[in-house]
């Protein structure tokens, strides 16, 4: 950032008084634009607009900007561009790409002159370009489309890269998508035969790119001009196919066919699963559509049969929640409460505890919604809404088939609540999860349902908290410094002497810095004192305090002591973990 830095003191918007009395203060390590902007020493608008300025004039290129990272507000940068150059800003990320005009380039074509074609209409056509200055690629789309002018547009270099590259997949399984074309315009008696086909390797196509790619979902959307296949991996949801909208009804209809779906009903939202093998491994696919203006969404859970058999300590738990947590699971009765927002991994650390208590002398009952992974020597029911199956009135019969240990995939009313811990006061270890920021709120969450103080004081054995963080890629990661702000932000959490770490980005992670998640936790024992203070209703403050003075570490500590560890980044602690 010293150019930048530089052309500011040359404009005058920033004096060397000025950076130097920074420096002295203490107060930011490093000099960037941002900093200056974070202290009201430069106004954006002013300093955006001047390196605008100077890449219309050739000085810095936009590629050379979105290296700096979170240092420069490259969006701010190429909105003031666009208007000195008088071009429409365009942000790809919220755009509906019109396939029909890709197809007319070759992608080599494109990549090579880092265009990408977006939008038609009756008076022209709109194009993204890398460089906005090279009019010898604008020249080369104008000779594409004749017929109307070609209008230039402004877009982040690294998000026309992103598309392209995803372009270029769907390029690759073009073959594919026109033998469905065939089948389509075939006949319907003719295409029932080999609709088993193109369709089929089409799909297994999507779950095997999902799957390689560590995906948890896949999601398939339909929009106005196209179909949209994305996954998510490691928490984030990332563009895996991008179609021509005429292939999403023959393939909506036969993932409907896969799941025991009604094909044709499109007004209400439907529930289905089945099994597949990938790469020679099994694999059970979780279904849900959801009627949307433009179709239906489409969304597959990837269940990974293999993944079941994780032990507790594989996890991610550190070594001293991991302790507590597993005594907790060693009491003969009561409830071990797991909490989170959806997604934590709460029924993975469910599972990891079940497969650790597990044995023959034991008889262990779950009642889920759905279940998600079926487990030798654990007997697992499947709510049904339809049939009157709820969890409390499962709860209720699994208390008459003597169960040593019964697991509750969710607490969701104060009925299935209240059997839970009448079930745990009578002698049963009940597991179960709750939908709480942090282990201490599960307490009052408790209350607030309705349970009087002193049963949830009698049946408490534990509760845990839990998120998780994209982990550091150990391709690419290194050591590297942590703005000011949020060292001090964090300075209670962190030690005298640290090093925090991030991944650069490589082709392993593509170019994410992050491959693979680790939890991130917090477990609360508790233990008589606390016992006691809950019966009494005792503040939130209170039991926290009491807490640490038993040991207790919290979330966000726990994921500072992780970061530190070079497991994970700073930035992805914050993003899941609020500060208390």
């Amino acid at each position: 950032m010293g150019k930048i830095i530089e052309l500011l003191i040359a404009s005058g918007l920033v004096t060397k008084e000025q950076i130097a009395d920074l420096l002295r203060s203490k107060k930011e390590k490093k000099i960037t634009l941002k900093a200056l902007i974070d202290h009201k020493i430069v106004q954006p608008n002013q300093a955006y607009r001047l390196i605008a300025d100077e890449v219309r004039k050739g000085n810095l290129t936009l590629e050379m900007l979105e290296q700096e990272g979170s240092a420069i507000n490259i969006d701010m940068v190429l909105k003031h561009l666009a208007e000195l150059m008088k071009m429409e800003y365009v942000n790809l990320d919220e755009v509906d790409i019109d396939l029909r005009l890709i197809s007319k380039l070759p992608m080599q074509k494109l990549e090579k002159i880092g265009a990408l074609p977006i939008k038609e209409s009756d008076l022209n056509v709109i194009v993204v370009f890398k460089d906005p200055f090279d009019f010898s690629a604008q020249e080369t789309i104008q000779r594409v489309f004749p017929k109307k002018p070609v209008v230039a547009a402004i877009a982040r270099p690294s998000q026309i890269d992103y598309h392209l590259n995803r372009l270029e997949m769907s390029e690759s399984i073009k073959g594919l998508i026109n033998e469905i074309r065939e089948e389509i315009s075939e006949s319907a008696s003719a295409t029932e035969a080999s609709e088993s086909s193109a369709i089929l390797k089409l799909i297994e196509v999507i779950l095997k790119s999902a799957i390689i790619a560590r995906a948890s979902d896949i999601h398939i959307e339909p929009t106005e001009n196209s179909c949209i296949v994305r996954s998510r991996i490691d928490g984030m949801l990332t563009e895996s196919f991008r179609f021509d909208k005429d292939i999403y009804p023959p393939l909506s209809s036969r993932l409907k066919l896969l799941s025991n779906l009604d094909i044709a009903e499109r007004r209400k939202p439907q529930d289905g699963r089945f099994s597949a093998t990938i790469m020679s491994r099994e694999f059970d696919f979780r279904v849900s559509t959801l009627p949307i203006m433009n179709g239906e969404s489409i969304v597959m859970r990837i269940l990974d049969k293999s993944k079941v058999m994780i032990r507790l300590e594989d996890a991610g738990m550190s070594s001293h929640n991991f302790n507590i947590f597993n005594d907790a699971l060693k009491v003969p009765y009561g409830i071990v409460l797991v909490t989170g927002p959806t997604g934590s991994g709460k029924t993975t650390t469910l599972y990891g505890a079940l497969n650790n208590l597990k044995s023959v002398d034991k008889k262990l009952i779950t009642v889920e919604d759905p279940v998600e992974y079926q487990m030798n020597l654990v007997q697992q029911v499947q709510v049904n809404a339809k049939v009157g199956l709820t969890f409390a009135s499962a709860l209720r019969s699994i208390l008459r088939q003597d169960p040593d240990i019964i697991m509750i995939g969710e607490i969701r009313d104060q009925e299935t609540l209240r059997i839970a811990v009448q079930a745990a006061l009578t002698g049963h270890l009940v597991l179960s999860t709750l939908h709480t920021n942090d282990a201490i709120s599960a307490i009052t969450r408790m209350a607030d349902m309705g349970i009087e103080p002193y049963l949830i004081s009698g049946s408490l054995i534990a509760i845990e908290a839990q998120r998780l963080v994209r982990k550091i890629c150990p391709y690419c990661k290194k050591a590297v410094e942590i703005p000011d702000h949020i060292i001090n932000e964090l300075h209670e959490y962190i030690p005298e002497t640290y090093q925090f770490y991030k991944g650069t980005g490589c082709k392993e992670c593509q170019g994410t810095g992050y491959r693979g998640r680790e939890m991130i936790s917090e477990v609360l024992r508790v233990n008589e004192t606390l016992t006691s203070m809950i019966a009494r209703e005792a503040s939130k403050a209170e039991l926290t305090q009491e807490a640490f003075k038993q040991g207790f570490v919290t979330m966000i500590q726990d994921g500072v002591n992780k970061a530190i560890e070079g497991k994970t980044t700073i930035e992805e602690v914050l993003r899941v973990a609020r500060l208390s």
